[in-house]
């Protein structure tokens, strides 16, 4: 995309870095959108737009519910409000808000979150948003995306300010690895098969996306033919996607930053049981609180690394083979 600077296949990048270049380009190519911010810029990425340019931002400061409810008399104005803070916040404090003020009569609002998951790190369990994609995909009108890396969200953020309608959109903290290289444009409501392989499918979304690639050459080297599926749209699915691979590998794993209930492997779930159901594994957090820990040490205590991928997938062959 002209004017737009993507990074290198490969390295390791915040999204929230993403959220600050796609911010600033945006503002530059259009004047019909506004940020709304709760006092936590520095966090989320956005403060290279709010010092850009100061008369395109609304200062909350820590009063979300409020902020939520402004944002949907903001788009009643015919201007977008991107509202932006910590997913704990924007989808559990100002969920009432959401639902109501901007879900309910369907305005044209976008709700960017970081400081999401296990991937939030030292902060702890309060800041660990593990329901978000549960609550917020359950709510009508809304569509909910989950970019896997800097490169796909800045497209995806594109991509949310064309859509006309109520958007939730996880925004990454920590660094992941740069799997897509921005030359392919992002479609709300299609997967990407990022790797092709016939005896078991991972359906995984946002940072889990590199861990499955990860497991996937893990378990070539012992002949176990894996494919690999981003699902950055969580709501609307691309339920093609997953019935292919249920037809085609005969067993799913999805694998995801949330809790097992209600997130991805949830929607994966209701897609199969009206369609061609297979043995599925879920990999993710259990039903549980998460703790305070560092980004990198929290995965494997909670079976979300690499390794805990790779157990999904000999769990789910061992049904698939009927062990």
């Amino acid at each position: 995309m002209q004017g737009l600077e993507f990074w290198d296949v490969g390295q390791e990048v915040s999204l929230r870095d993403a959220f600050g270049r796609v911010l600033n380009y945006a503002g530059e190519k259009r004047d019909d959108w506004v940020l709304l911010d709760a006092d936590v810029a520095g966090g989320t990425g956005a403060k290279p737009f709010v010092q850009k340019m100061p008369e395109r931002v609304m200062q909350f400061g820590i009063a979300e519910q409020n902020m939520m409810a402004a944002a949907g008399g903001v788009a009643e104005s015919g201007l977008i409000p991107v509202v932006s803070t910590f997913a704990a916040f924007g989808t559990m404090r100002a969920h009432e808000q959401f639902r109501t003020a901007i879900c309910y009569p369907e305005r044209n609002a976008k709700l960017c979150c970081s400081h999401l998951g296990l991937d939030v790190g030292p902060d702890g369990a309060t800041a660990q948003a593990l329901e978000d994609l549960a609550t917020m995909r359950a709510i009508p009108n809304t569509l909910v995306l989950v970019p896997a890396d800097a490169n796909e969200f800045m497209l995806a953020f594109l991509q949310m300010l064309d859509h006309v309608g109520p958007v939730y959109m996880r925004i990454g903290r920590s660094p992941a690895p740069v799997i897509c290289d921005g030359s392919q444009p992002f479609e709300i409501g299609k997967a990407r098969r990022i790797k092709d392989g016939k005896d078991v499918t991972i359906v995984a979304t946002g940072v889990m996306l590199g861990r499955a690639l990860k497991a996937a050459d893990e378990l070539a080297a012992r002949d176990i033919s894996v494919r690999v599926v981003n699902m950055s749209s969580i709501k609307p699915l691309d339920e093609a996607e997953i019935l292919a691979a249920s037809q085609e590998t005969g067993a799913i794993v999805t694998a995801e930053d949330h809790s097992v209930i209600g997130g991805l492997g949830g929607a994966v779930a209701e897609c199969l049981v009206k369609g061609t159901p297979c043995p599925v594994e879920f990999v993710g957090v259990n039903d549980e609180f998460g703790k305070s820990g560092e980004h990198d040490e929290l995965p494997a205590l909670y079976g979300i690394d690499v390794a805990g991928v790779v157990k999904g997938v000999e769990r789910v062959l061992a049904r698939k083979q009927g062990n």
